[in-house]
């Protein structure tokens, strides 16, 4: 097998795996406070975090010696609070809705990138971003002035995670992927500890269970992104990641009992289909700026 093909399982199988934990973690919304879960996903997150530095055998300090430390605890901390809004949406809209908004990312980072990174876009992609939001709020359906709070919160969801994806992208700049994926799992259970203890809520019959499977793939699926990302570029990991909203659609309506109405569907197509837009004109584009600087 190649390494590619490697890569490409590995990928498949951190976005199977981070499926599997997003349809966990919104079984265990039923009883437990979504801050409480993502506490307990982040300690496990740590423990792995701590477990490379000790198999590097370099110590925290030689991996956390970043030239933006203000900057990766801010986006290490968004992210955690957004892992908190993500069960908080799996569990008011269920799994297929909120996917289908968070469907989107891509495309608000790419907008993010062009009005705080200056990256420049042609009209295609302009017509792809354009195209994107049309399809969220075609599934947001909002009547006259008023949306849904509920869907509001998969949107805010969907703006957390492209600022932190864009934080990430400023920080790679002078830092290496081990100090950030330090930071990541380190300031996301410092983060969590600080305000989940306020949450505890006493653990009984197969919750123990199901926290123990959840920890799991908490630890796997970032082991997998990992294994993937040494081995393929993003652009090429990123369209994968569309896999994850067919898994909700999937576990959503056989699991949950959600139902896939029209807008849904057309909305989340138009999103995908803006999304691999948008991702192969990125791929032509780098590719054409390695000629040109052979």
């Amino acid at each position: 097998m190649s390494s590619k093909t490697q890569g490409y399982v590995f990928a498949l199988l951190a976005i199977t795996i981070f499926s599997l934990q997003d349809a966990i973690s919104k079984h265990l919304a039923q009883d437990y406070p979504p801050v409480f879960i993502a506490m307990i996903r982040y300690w496990a997150y740590g423990l792995f975090v701590s477990a490379v530095v000790w198999r590097k055998r370099l110590g925290w300090g030689a991996l956390t010696q970043s030239k933006r430390p203000v900057l990766q605890i801010i986006r290490s901390a968004l992210l955690a609070l957004q892992v908190i809004l993500a069960i908080t949406c799996f569990s008011l809209i269920g799994l297929a809705h909120a996917q289908a908004i968070f469907a989107g990312t891509p495309l608000v980072v790419a907008l993010l990138s062009i009005l705080f990174l200056k990256e420049k876009v042609d009209l295609s992609r302009w017509l792809a971003i354009i195209a994107g939001l049309v399809g969220v709020m075609v599934i947001l359906r909002p009547h006259g002035d008023f949306l849904d709070f509920k869907m509001l919160l998969a949107v805010a969801g969907t703006v957390m995670f492209a600022v932190y994806a864009i934080l990430t992208r400023f920080v790679s700049r002078q830092d290496t992927s081990e100090t950030t994926f330090i930071f990541t799992g380190f300031i996301g259970a410092v983060t969590l500890t600080l305000i989940g203890p306020f949450y505890w809520t006493d653990i009984h019959g197969m919750g123990y269970f199901w926290l123990a499977v959840v920890c799991c793939t908490s630890i796997s699926s970032h082991y997998f992104l990992i294994r993937a990302y040494s081995l393929l570029d993003a652009s090429a990991v990123q369209p994968l990641s569309y896999m994850g909203l067919v898994y909700a659609s999937l576990i959503g309506t056989t699991l949950f009992n959600e139902n896939l109405d029209w807008p849904i569907l057309l909305g989340a197509s138009i999103v995908v289909g803006a999304g691999l837009l948008y991702l192969m004109r990125e791929h032509a584009a780098s590719k054409r700026r390695i000629v040109e600087s052979v």
